[in-house]
């Protein structure tokens, strides 16, 4: 091998250590590739509800001007559930009591509620079908929360719940049949409910995300407990005379007295 020959060799050989990174100059590192992602910055809390300082809101719903005129129900058919009746049963779209004021009317905190999930009750709330009616003819729960349905007529009834958020069922209870146990996953104001055999059977069931509600009782008011302190929107809901709100604050444990009034024709 002649000695330009080896010289040539060496030359390449040279070089190819070179491209290959082999003893030559490293490229330039890419310093802002090398730097750790940043996270994205933290979503702060929701504030808790101050439990420890709760506070009372109470009132009652009135009811002024002349007395709605409510329609009979005949239950000839059924004669069983007529004999439960000592007077002749009406229809309970506006049921006013005898202080002027009204019952079944849902009152409860609208808007103004911190952030975050409430316990929901670990009692079951009861829906009674009893002489033909149902009992109470407007009731309120708490998503998630347990109804017991129950059959205390000697009659089979159809319990037909007609939600628009939640899921509809549709299911007979014969007479002495246990109770049914249902849920409703979302807050929905309100489910009307129905009852497929007899059409006057009517109710009202109101599904809340938290426990800041009410329905009006035999005397017209109504009381809301461990409420946070804060400013709230407050509402109360009646199913033939319609909605009303008003703001309201409570201090720490603080007792409000919020009361609303509806005008008859």
């Amino acid at each position: 091998m002649t000695k330009r020959t080896i010289a040539g060799i060496a030359v390449l050989t040279a070089f190819g250590l070179t491209a290959c990174g082999g003893g030559g100059n490293k490229p330039a590192e890419n310093k802002e590739a090398a730097k750790p992602a940043e996270s994205a910055p933290a979503t702060p809390a929701a504030p808790a509800a101050d439990t420890a300082n709760a506070g009372t809101i109470t009132g009652k719903v009135s009811y002024t001007g002349a007395a709605p005129k409510l329609a009979k129900i005949k239950m000839d058919a059924e004669p069983s559930c007529a004999a439960k009746h000592s007077t002749q049963p009406m229809t309970q779209d506006v049921v006013l009591n005898g202080n002027g004021t009204l019952r079944y009317a849902i009152v409860y905190l609208k808007s103004g509620l911190p952030a975050g999930d409430f316990p929901v009750p670990s009692s079951p709330a009861t829906l009674d079908q009893d002489g033909c009616e149902y009992h109470p003819h407007v009731l309120a729960v708490m998503a998630g929360q347990e109804i017991q349905i129950k059959n205390s007529d000697q009659t089979t009834h159809n319990i037909h719940p007609l939600p628009t958020q939640n899921r509809e069922w549709n299911k007979s209870q014969p007479a002495g049949a246990e109770p049914l146990m249902e849920t409703f996953a979302r807050e929905e104001i309100t489910i009307p409910v129905k009852c497929n055999v007899h059409p006057w059977m009517k109710a009202y069931i109101g599904v809340f995300k938290h426990p800041f509600f009410a329905v009006s009782g035999e005397d017209g008011t109504f009381t809301i407990q461990n409420v946070p302190p804060g400013e709230y929107t407050i509402e109360v809901w009646q199913e033939k005379l319609g909605a009303q709100e008003q703001k309201v604050t409570v201090g720490a444990k603080e007792t409000k007295t919020v009361d609303f009034s509806y005008a008859g024709a």
